[in-house]
């Protein structure tokens, strides 16, 4: 049977503790078998947004156990409790597999155990988490990162995602899909499937790109190239190179291309258009291209995409 510890400490989100509680606390009854130990660890009885929670054991009880699964804080500024960083260093170093659920990644972080890793968190975050721990080499495109002894996961359903892999890699695909079918949940996303977020326009009126965005996503299903959207923000193309860079992370050609997936997803979610239409509309001119973008960016093709936001 493997022992599962499940840290708590004041400050912590009882969506991810409660979702780990379920999903390794309860055996569905079709499972047949030994299921995991489940021990909720805190040296105090703990608040976690509007609940109570008293602990099974004391934070000791990390280093004793399979693995350990830090939930998400709920303040990323605030100070990290030193019991907290030293039984979960100790857990680590007896050899334990050490999970963390969204923000739970900046516990991690704090006490080395990511150093040298790849690891992502909620994507809101992923940006303090790289300035605040640049040892850690942070993914924000991902639903969750498994190097195997260490494991972390973006937000909220991307930390379901990662337990669901976890009972998969402890017990089979079968079992794994009894579990989801139980919690209504798909049974298998991808890690490398891209967490579901937007990417964002520069909100100041003076913003040499604060104009160009918003007229560039006007005109999605047309050709456009780099020296058409210099052309419209009256500068250079390797000015205009420059200024992507420092606003978005990317180069323009590569964010007209997330821009142009994004506005795929949204036809997927929210019309029955077939992808050849979708294609045109999303200015990637055959459906040829927009599987194989989509693909390379979403990690999933666009039919499986539409039937899991459909489910």
């Amino acid at each position: 049977m493997r022992s599962v510890a499940i840290a708590a400490t004041d400050g912590m989100l009882h969506f991810e503790l409660a979702m780990a509680c379920e999903v390794f606390g309860a055996k569905p009854d079709a499972i047949p078998g030994p299921w995991y130990d489940v021990t909720v660890c805190g040296d105090h009885p703990v608040r976690a947004g509007r609940f109570h929670i008293q602990p099974d054991r004391g934070l000791d009880h990390l280093a004793g156990a399979d693995t350990v699964i830090v939930p998400a804080v709920t303040d990323i500024d605030a100070e990290i409790p030193a019991d907290l960083l030293k039984a979960v260093t100790a857990a680590s170093r007896a050899g334990a597999r050490i999970v963390s659920l969204c923000t739970g990644a900046f516990v991690l972080a704090a006490a080395g155990i990511l150093d040298g890793l790849r690891a992502t968190t909620h994507w809101a975050h992923t940006d303090q988490l790289a300035a605040r721990y640049p040892e850690v080499a942070v993914d924000p495109d991902v639903l969750y990162v498994d190097n195997g002894h260490v494991l972390t996961s973006a937000g909220k359903a991307a930390a379901m995602d990662l337990c669901l892999h976890l009972v998969r890699r402890d017990h089979g695909p079968a079992i794994a899909n009894i579990v989801a079918r139980r919690l209504v949940v798909p049974p298998h996303r991808a890690g490398g499937q891209a967490q579901y977020v937007t990417t964002p326009i520069p909100e100041q009126d003076d913003h040499p790109l604060s104009g160009l965005l918003p007229w560039v996503m006007q005109r999605l299903d047309q050709p456009l190239t780099v020296e058409d959207l210099a052309r419209r923000a009256n500068m250079s193309a390797r000015h205009l190179t420059r200024y992507f860079r420092a606003t978005t992370g990317t180069t323009p050609l590569q964010w007209l291309l997330t821009q142009r997936v994004r506005r795929a997803q949204e036809l997927l979610e929210n019309t029955d258009d077939g992808i050849d239409l979708i294609a045109t509309a999303a200015g990637m001119g055959t459906a040829t291209t927009l599987r194989r973008h989509f693909q390379r960016s979403v990690g999933v093709p666009p039919d499986t995409y539409r039937r899991t936001f459909r489910t």
